[in-house]
């Protein structure tokens, strides 16, 4: 990595020849990484495993599925893309969709072509291509020869908590903006690099967005010119204000607006899960960085000091270390203080959202690393046998079990009967931070219908009043309340069984309940079962 150098021109044959093998190796990596559930990927979504008891296994995939979906549907039907009218009615308005706007443009066709599963399957698998694709074209760019280029590439796309991040976190999917920004940044695109870096906070990646931006500006520092490093400035204060406007439209005064400092507890890792080797308590605690790569990334940041590169080293130290100190939480000494005094910071919940700032940076070193193996000989066959036995070695140092083929939301004639206006209850009712309503997300693609529910972490505080009234509904203890508009209730046997908050027999009572009511049965089929006035 020398300021300034940038690789030899090659003949176009070789350029895009090189260009098919960095696809071809950052998809095998996303292939790696998902095996073996890709095999049934005709059959179910790429998630983490759940059961589903006759229906959709619920999972934060289907939540980021119905954001992805949002914005083509409200195209057809000649409304506001940005916008969710379904969820959380009437207790909000039309909610902003912020996760939707940047890969709901390549959902939409596929979705139509494909299918929702194969849609968020192909998506996923993207993902995993873009991050690697990027990656390497920026260490091309600053100056590192191919083995090493595709090894930062293979690292980054192997990280196993951005792999974790996939199986339905948007944090995970867009982390190729990372290397985007970085690359618009190598080659003295301004704008570009700023626009990249805005979409992670417009995206709702507000915690990221505070690792992301001082990486901005510390590699401007350490790469570009003076005056370069004030455009970046600029770039960077754009995306401190898309993060501000985000923060107030979406998050102040929702449920997620006041975190307690129990829940950065919660989801705080421990010093051992960055070198356990498994999911653990989950993928947010899901910090493990391998036992190969570190000491990579450790050689590559001893020898971009010995090459007197001084102001790239501390970039990248910094940027490897922090974020995985920061991930700590509160088993950090003095974190809860920075927590409470730091604004932004404080909003927070998860304290590894900063991960992929330091993966893009061990991703770095890496490679700097393997560039160094790779000019050591003269002999044309070494940069090959590098960068092949490179990659194969991060694979199988990082590679995790996290995926498997979900159980999806099949055509359903319940759904398919919801015929008029009317709002639409499902049941069990759960509060709107619970993971289990996803899976009603899911099907209500199938019929779209406004509902009081919802799943969502900045979902406005009446959803969470409501939904605790409502919860008795789901065991039959009161009757459906007037004056909601509801028209439709829908009954999931399979979700009674997923969330294992009821007790035997609840599904049956709401179910006596609903027709004593006068609720008439419209369609019953598998574990769902709907009714209409």
């Amino acid at each position: 990595m020398t300021a300034g150098k940038r690789p030899a021109r090659r003949g176009r044959g070789a350029r895009v020849g090189f260009a098919a093998l960095v696809l071809a190796v950052s998809l095998t990596c996303g292939l790696v990484a998902t095996w073996p559930s890709w095999t049934d990927g005709d059959d179910g979504y790429l998630a983490r495993p759940a059961p589903g008891y006759g229906e959709a296994a619920a999972g934060d995939h289907l939540q980021l599925g119905w954001a992805l979906w949002l914005p083509g549907h409200q195209l057809e039907r000649g409304a506001a893309p940005w916008s969710d009218p379904y969820s959380f009615r009437p207790e909000a308005e039309a909610a902003p969709n912020v996760q939707g706007w940047l890969l709901g443009a390549p959902y939409w066709p596929l979705d139509r072509a494909l299918g929702p599963v194969w849609a968020w399957n192909v998506i996923v698998l993207l993902s995993f291509a873009a991050a690697g694709a990027l990656t390497t074209w920026w260490l091309r760019a600053v100056g590192l020869t191919r083995a090493g280029a595709l090894t930062g590439g293979a690292v980054f796309t192997l990280a196993p908590y951005l792999a974790g991040q996939r199986t339905g976190h948007l944090l995970g999917l867009i982390a190729f903006l990372l290397p985007a920004t970085l690359l618009a940044l190598e080659r003295r695109r301004t704008v570009l690099a700023g626009l990249a870096l805005a979409a992670i906070p417009l995206s709702g990646q507000l915690h990221l967005a505070l690792g992301a931006i001082p990486l901005v500006l510390g590699y401007a520092w350490a790469r570009t010119s003076r005056a370069e490093w004030w455009k970046t400035g600029a770039a960077a204060a754009a995306a401190v204000a898309a993060g501000i406007a985000v923060q107030q439209a979406v998050v102040a005064g929702s449920i997620g607006g006041g975190r307690s400092f129990a829940q950065v507890e919660r989801y705080s890792a421990e010093a051992t899960d960055f070198v356990r080797r498994g999911v653990g308590s989950g993928v947010e605690e899901l910090v493990f960085l391998g036992w190969l790569t570190p000491v990579l990334a450790l050689v590559g940041l001893v020898a971009l000091t010995r090459r007197r590169e001084r102001g790239l080293a501390w970039c990248l130290g910094l940027a490897a270390v922090v974020p995985c100190l920061l991930a700590l939480g509160a088993n950090l000494p003095g974190y809860e203080l920075l927590w409470r005094a730091f604004p932004p910071l404080g909003a927070t919940r998860v304290p590894e959202r900063l991960m992929p700032v330091a993966w893009i940076a061990i991703a770095a070193l890496a490679a700097v690393a393997a560039d160094l193996v790779a000019q050591s000989h003269k002999a044309r066959w070494l940069p090959a046998a590098v960068a092949g036995v490179a990659v194969v070695a991060l694979a199988v140092d990082l590679r995790i079990p996290l995926f498997a083929s979900v159980e999806p939301d099949r055509p359903n004639a319940g759904y398919a009967a919801l015929r008029g206006d009317g709002r639409l209850l499902e049941l069990p009712v759960f509060r709107p931070d619970l993971h289990y309503g996803s899976a009603y997300l899911g099907y209500s693609r199938q019929s779209p219908h406004e509902r009081p529910q919802g799943y969502s972490t900045t979902a406005p505080p009446a959803a969470d009043r409501i939904a605790r009234v409502l919860r008795g509904v789901s065991c039959g203890r009161i009757g459906v309340p007037p004056g909601l508009g509801i028209r439709f209730v829908a009954v999931h046997r399979g979700l009674y069984a997923q969330s294992g908050f009821f007790g035997a027999g609840c599904a049956d009572d709401a179910e006596a309940r609903l027709r004593a009511d006068g609720w008439r049965l419209l369609a019953r089929d598998g574990a769902i079962a709907v009714y209409g006035r």
